[in-house]
């Protein structure tokens, strides 16, 4: 397997807390591996380690066939990072911005204009491109971030929370961007709060937890290792709770949850729609009067609070 990012062991303290231990991580390349975790896990702690701005305490890391400290620089030509706020220049307009970093990078003052026409177009910001950075929308700054971490169009590129603060239709617009980036064979190692944003781009998800990973696999199978499917009931007449609550066990072997209120159920089923059958038929023998019934899988949500959940929040 060609692997864009290898890590083996990264341990880093900061005092007395333990931002990471022991964690191993490989990202295939051309795939999108989604970093998850609640705030203080060590995900930025890790994002920051493989892109050369930080070292490790212990253990390794090699970042397109580079080691992140002993040949960071070789490796800094091989990332793009766009970090949780945009690192562009206010005052200066969008291609001003562009063609500096062009040039941070060592590219000619020709290749740095032609490479900021390009990304200019590609982002949607052509229009606004001679306009003052402090002129544009938050969703305009986010992408001129991600233009910015393209500018040498990287094989790897970290994206640590990218489309936090941003529109639902900027987010769209990003998630479709990361997609064609993937297809012409970027490798994207993204960190995110929004599960939906994971479930949609990731290819595997690694979820961080007290600097540990507490789960890692594609997003299906961490939402089957959670238990299977779920059905999910609502009566009309509470008074038949108890009919339906037995009705439920009785079909899954296990007893119903009240998730809401009294007529409420929810209850883990382990084969489906064989379960949801079952069910629905023992209800309308027993004449219970239903208002919805449905069978659904687990959320990626269900999966990362079942997976970071602390004793107290239990």
């Amino acid at each position: 397997m060609d692997l864009a990012v290898e890590a083996e062991g990264l341990t880093k303290s900061f005092k007395k807390k333990i931002a990471l231990d022991a964690v191993d991580l490989v990202v295939p390349t051309g795939t999108v591996c989604g970093l998850l975790g609640p705030n203080g896990a060590g995900k930025t702690t890790m994002v920051r380690i493989l892109a050369t701005l930080l070292s490790p305490d212990s253990g390794s890391a090699r970042v397109a066939g580079f080691d992140v400290v002993k040949d960071a620089e070789k490796a800094r030509y091989k990332i793009g990072l766009a970090g949780q706020y945009a690192a562009v220049d206010e005052i200066l307009s969008g291609r001003t911005n562009l063609v500096m970093f062009g040039r941070l990078y060592h590219l000619s003052a020709a290749n740095a204009r032609r490479r900021a026409d390009e990304l200019l177009e590609r982002f949607d910001l052509t229009a606004a491109a001679n306009r003052p950075v402090k002129t544009y929308s938050g969703g305009m700054r986010r992408r001129l971030d991600l233009a910015a971490s393209l500018i040498v169009a990287p094989p790897v590129l970290f994206l640590d929370e990218p489309t936090t603060g941003i529109d639902p239709g900027t987010r769209l617009e990003i998630w479709d961007m990361l997609t064609d980036l993937v297809r012409a064979g970027t490798t994207v190692l993204l960190t995110t709060q929004y599960l939906d944003e994971a479930d949609r781009l990731a290819d595997q998800i690694v979820v961080l937890n007290n600097g540990r990973i507490a789960a890692a696999g594609t997003p299906g199978e961490l939402k089957s290792n959670l238990g299977g499917a779920r059905v999910d009931l609502v009566l009309r007449d509470r008074s038949q709770s108890s009919i339906a609550a037995t009705i439920l066990a009785g079909a899954a072997g296990t007893e119903p949850e009240i998730t809401a209120a009294e007529g409420r159920f929810s209850i883990d089923v382990a084969d489906g729609a064989n379960a949801l059958i079952r069910i629905a038929g023992g209800l309308t023998d027993a004449g219970i009067d239903v208002a919805d019934i449905a069978l659904r899988q687990p959320t990626l949500d269900e999966v990362f609070l079942h997976l970071t959940r602390t004793p107290e929040r239990v």
